[in-house]
Parts: structure tokens; sequence; C-alpha cells
């Protein structure tokens, strides 16, 4: 008799929790389960799951690429300045000085000038990549025949002062050299070099921030 018992009470347990699974699976079908606490705000608003990411296959308008970071200066009673401190590219995700150094500076030299920068009030700088760096040329608007320091081959449009049509050092070492060879970025032809002299020659440069 015992065992009889026992064995009824099993299979009513079963029954039940089988009773319980169906009406949570039947719930989450029809939508009646609460969404988890991150998926709403305070105001008990929906969340996006996902966010638009930046993409290097997107070509976007030049009005919808570029992002003219500004902060506030001043205060205490004093005068309220802006400072238009950098660029966010949206396609690339990497935060560019608005306006470069205009200074000629040795490889090394400027390496530094970067990774020690406060421009913005952000620490975090460095030198781009090449490929970072040559992602700001514009094809079409190349000139392999112009005086040098023309003007650059940027998207037209672009928020970005004081850059020249000059060579930018980038912080890519090119292995192919047996000494220390470091490529560069022309914004002028849109061509890409390798100097092996990095320490002696004196270059423009660029710095962001980002990935």
């Amino acid at each position: 008799m015992t065992s009889f018992y026992q064995l009824k009470l099993q299979v009513w347990l079963s029954l039940l929790l089988g009773l319980g699974v169906s009406v949570g699976v039947a719930q989450a079908q029809s939508g009646n389960l609460e969404p988890p606490a991150s998926a709403v705000n305070g105001s008990g608003d929906p969340l996006a799951t996902t966010q638009t990411q930046p993409s290097w296959d997107q070509l976007l308008p030049t009005s919808e690429r570029f992002q003219v970071l500004t902060r506030i200066l001043g205060g205490g009673g004093g005068p309220i300045a802006f400072d238009d401190w950098g660029v966010l590219d949206r396609e690339t995700g990497l935060v560019w000085e608005r306006t470069p150094q205009a200074s000629f500076m040795s490889w090394n030299i400027a390496y530094n000038q970067c990774t020690s920068s406060k421009v913005g009030g952000r620490l975090g700088w460095r030198l781009p990549e090449v490929h970072e760096l040559a992602s700001l040329v514009n094809a079409d608007h190349i000139c392999n025949n112009c005086p040098s320091g023309g003007p650059p081959a940027l998207p037209p449009g672009h928020p970005f002062l004081n850059v020249q049509g000059q060579r930018y050092w980038t912080a890519t070492l090119d292995p192919t050299f047996s000494q220390i060879g470091v490529r560069l970025v022309d914004f002028q032809t849109g061509r890409t070099g390798t100097t092996s002299n990095a320490v002696i020659n004196q270059e423009l440069f660029w710095c962001v921030r980002g990935k």
C-alpha cells in the first residue's frame, strides 16, 4: 500500500510540474511575461537591444559622417566660450583632433606628443595606424601634380581645420625595412609611404582617440 501511494504522489507531482512548465511556455509565447529590467528604462519604456555600430563598409555623406564635439569653457562668472576640440567619424568610430598641430616633428616626438595630449580635456590620444589615417583621404580629390602644401584630399564639406596637403606620421612600422621604418600618409597625393629616418625626418602628425 505504501508503494502504491508513493507512486500516486509521484504521478500527481509530475502532472503539476508539467502544468507549470506548460503555463510558463504559453505565457512566454503570448508575450505576457514582463521583459527583464535591462530591457526598459526608468520610465518603463522599452530600450533597443542592439545599437548601430560604426562599420568600415558603410559610406555616409559628409553631413552624417562627421560630428563636431564641443565642450563649454569658462564658469565662475567669467565669459563662456566653446571649444570645438574633436570630430567623431561615424564610419570608423574614431575621434580625431579637429585642428591638428601645424608643427613638423620627428616621429618619436610626435608619438610622445599624442600620448601625452590633453586636447578637449581628454587623455587617451595616440598616433593613428596607417589604415586609420588613410580612411580620411578622399580618393576623388587627390592631386598628384599639385604643388606641395596644397589643399588636403579630404571629403568635401569636412569640419576639420588646419589640415595641410602634406605627409603625416602614423604609428605603423614597416617590417620590410631592416631598420625602423615608419609609414606615412600623404594628404595631397593620397599615397602611403615609408621613411627609415623617423628619428631625423620631420613630418606633421594628427592625433586620434579610439580603438
